[in-house]
């Protein structure tokens, strides 16, 4: 699978960033790039990463999610990942992150309402 990144507006003026293939090393600043244009280009209400499609992560595309995190949050906008396959959902458990970004099952209806409120963690 090729490494992609999609950007969509909802209706509701949040944004989701739809991550498809690997974010590592390769590819972990156009994620965290993707995230901030977003935020520049269309000051959403909150921002979704959308994990459904992604197949692997490593330590630098962790730092991708929190660096888009951080962004948000600067902005005071929401931020969460959405769609976590198994095995990323253990990933971000594993090191906490899970709790850090909020995570939002498919079953679920992502609104902005419901993209949990942060505080900027410090530290992460």
């Amino acid at each position: 699978m090729d490494n992609s990144i999609r950007t969509t507006l909802a209706d509701d003026g949040a944004v989701t960033v739809t991550v498809l293939g690997e974010i590592d090393f390769s590819s972990a600043d156009d994620v965290a790039q993707g995230i901030r244009d977003a935020l520049v280009d269309w000051s959403p209400s909150a921002v979704r990463v959308d994990l459904a499609q992604a197949t692997f992560v490593d330590s630098t595309g962790l730092g991708a999610l929190i660096e888009g995190y951080r962004d948000a949050t600067d902005r005071g906008i929401s931020f969460a990942v959405v769609n976590p396959t198994d095995n990323f959902r253990r990933v971000l458990s594993v090191t906490g992150l899970s709790d850090f970004f909020g995570l939002i099952d498919a079953d679920a209806t992502a609104t902005s309402a419901e993209i949990p409120e942060r505080s900027q963690a410090k530290g992460a």
